[in-house]
């Protein structure tokens, strides 16, 4: 299982994934430092996509 490091300005990272993904709310994109797996999991549940498919995402739009 790959582990999320969220690093950078996570408000651009924020944006990107509300333009992706137009359903996404600030509750969902909601992000204080140590939450990853929080974060994750709703993302998870919105997306309907894995934890490593949702990590590969987060990085690759970082």
């Amino acid at each position: 299982m790959d582990k999320l490091e969220i690093k950078g300005n996570w408000n651009e990272l924020k944006g990107k994934l509300k333009q992706k993904y137009a359903d996404l709310t600030e509750d969902d994109l909601k992000y204080a430092e140590g939450q990853d797996d929080e974060l994750i999991g709703k993302l998870q549940k919105k997306l309907g996509k894995t934890r490593d498919e949702i990590v590969k995402e987060l990085k690759s739009l970082g």
